[in-house]
């Protein structure tokens, strides 16, 4: 099971990992906290202090277009906000 998804790269997310040292991940549905934090120690290196998870359901969509109602839902996911020790740090953007 693949673990970490792929990284949350907004302005809301890189403000928090400035400050706060907060970094925000999209992982898989059914890992838990405590493979969240083995997988990103292991993957960049940072001791992980605390790791809070949120899981968003999929929104029901509909559009009209000449041809009738077109109805769908989106996808639901599980977002990880990993908070790092004192003096850690992940660069996103070292392997562009």
């Amino acid at each position: 099971m693949n673990i970490l998804i792929k990284p949350i790269i907004t302005e809301k997310m890189t403000d928090l990992g400035e400050k706060l040292h907060r970094y925000g991940f999209i992982v898989h549905r059914e890992a838990n906290k405590l493979q969240i934090k083995e997988a990103i120690e292991e993957l960049y290196g940072v001791d992980v202090k605390a790791v809070n998870t949120i899981r968003y359901s999929g929104k029901n969509k509909s559009r009209f277009t000449k041809g009738g109602v077109i109805s769908g839902r989106t996808n639901s996911f599980k977002k990880a906000i990993v908070t790092l020790a004192d003096g850690e740090t992940i660069d996103f953007y070292s392997n562009i």
